[in-house]
């Protein structure tokens, strides 16, 4: 079966790569297993060394690695670059800090010595998705590499270039063949690598529904998973809030990588007696966009990635008008090629709608009013997910007390949109997935916590 990738500006065929047979795919699980049997006995300092070293190719790479993913995806060139040095950035914390975290912990008890070790588990398969074609990977694949582990990754097709360019990057920094392999196989063949008996543990990012059926499966064999689901996040407009800095912020959140971001702002959550005022301003800052060419540095808009989501994203938009919904900015597709939308503002956003009930994925924001700070505290947390949140306040103890206690989401953030940052762990709750990537939690999600006790 041929993997086809498309430029999503123009809709053209841009490479089709044969998928790999059950038994090519099986030669690679053994021959990282053999790969991690000998990466294990490394040391640490010589595991940091080489991600440093690829911390220095894709800063050199940045370029070319960025116009891939622009090519592949339609990411806005600016975007893809500092996603390259974003990768590189999480090298090199890995590299500085994974010596201590993963170091013998000593613990004082009626044992003449005793210890906590972090070791490795074996393979670790990741299953990745397109918006975030380099980062996605690297945020898992450096502290699971540093962690003693080998790694197999299965990325979403339309970015098989991308998936193919990293484990090169692997190569060229030193890392040994076979530790880090990008497997070209499609949905159906992911069983037949979770059932290999080197394969210990998965980590998900991507759709609720494929979390759902990796976890089931991994659970029927006691593999370990780690889930990075959908987010709906919903961004609390206060009446107390700075709403142009508010209005700034909400609008980046919710446009960054043309708006298809787990953790982009979807959902806000307007106090009425600021609800006229932050219209308008997000009004004014959406539609200073510009659409068009990702190629192109003046471009702050690119495509949707594939030409299913921009069909989805006009249903989500039609079907909440029709149900009530009014649309300040935006709401129709262009005409001509490639996958683009524009960005969109609906109002008066109630339950029921699409706008209000799912993912948006797309540069469309759903204002939804309420009262006060109650419930505007109840309508941010009636969702499924529960991935980022933010909320807009003048008063920063009342908003550290909102996000610290009152919202239900894994990264709450006070005047400031939701990102990841190596230093943080990064997850959500309910159906935004378990588990946690980045800072020392991410480091230590696949190893043994073993207890060593010696009398």
């Amino acid at each position: 079966m041929a993997i086809i990738t498309r430029n999503p500006s123009t809709g053209e065929r841009i490479h089709t790569y044969q998928e790999m047979a059950p038994d090519e795919v099986r030669r690679h699980l053994d021959m990282a297993v053999e790969a991690q049997r000998a990466w294990r006995a490394t040391d640490l300092k010589h595991r940091a060394g080489l991600l440093r070293h690829l911390a220095g190719h894709l800063r050199e790479r940045a370029p070319t690695c960025g116009e891939l993913m622009t090519i592949e995806m339609g990411k806005p060139l600016a975007e893809a670059k500092a996603e390259v040095e974003k990768c590189a950035w999480v090298c090199d914390f890995y590299a500085d800090t994974g010596p201590e975290l993963l170091a013998d912990q000593p613990v004082e008890t009626d044992a003449s010595r005793s210890y906590v070790a972090f070791q490795p588990l074996g393979i670790v398969l990741a299953i990745m998705p397109w918006n975030f074609p380099f980062w996605q990977v690297i945020r898992f694949a450096a502290p699971t590499l540093m962690a003693g582990n080998a790694v197999v990754l299965k990325h979403a097709p339309n970015v098989s270039g991308c998936a193919v360019a990293i484990e090169n990057l692997m190569l060229d920094a030193g890392f040994p063949a076979g530790l880090f392999r990008t497997l070209l196989i499609d949905v159906p063949a992911v069983a037949q690598v979770i059932e290999h008996p080197g394969v210990r543990a998965v980590t998900l990012t991507g759709s609720t529904r494929a979390g759902k059926a990796v976890a089931s499966q991994a659970a029927a064999l006691v593999k370990k998973t780690v889930l990075e689901l959908g987010g709906s996040d919903p961004s609390l407009i206060l009446e107390d809030a700075n709403l142009e800095a508010a209005a700034t912020s909400c609008a980046t959140s919710r446009m960054i990588n043309s708006g298809q971001s787990c953790v982009a702002a979807k959902r806000f959550v307007v106090v009425e007696e600021v609800r006229e005022r932050f219209e308008a301003l997000l009004v004014e800052r959406m539609a200073a966009a510009r659409m068009g060419d990702p190629m192109d540095p003046d471009t702050t808009l690119g495509p949707l990635a594939r030409e299913d989501l921009q069909h989805n994203l006009a249903r989500q938009v039609e079907e909440s008008t029709a149900a009530g919904a009014l649309c300040l900015l935006g709401g129709e597709r262009p005409g001509g090629p490639g996958y683009f939308y524009p960005p969109t503002v609906l109002s008066d956003v109630r339950p029921g709608m699409p706008a209000y009930e799912e993912e948006l994925f797309g540069p469309v924001a759903s204002i939804i009013p309420v009262a006060d700070e109650a419930e505007a505290i109840r309508v941010a947390n009636d969702t499924a997910y529960g991935l980022g949140a933010s909320v807009y306040t003048q008063d920063t103890a009342r908003g550290e007390r909102i996000a610290a206690h009152d919202l239900e989401a894994g990264c709450c953030f006070v005047n400031g949109l939701v990102k990841s940052d190596p230093r943080l762990p990064f997850g959500g709750v309910k159906e935004s997935g378990y588990g946690r990537e980045l800072a020392a939690y991410g480091l230590r999600e696949f190893v043994n916590v073993k207890t060593v006790w010696v009398a």
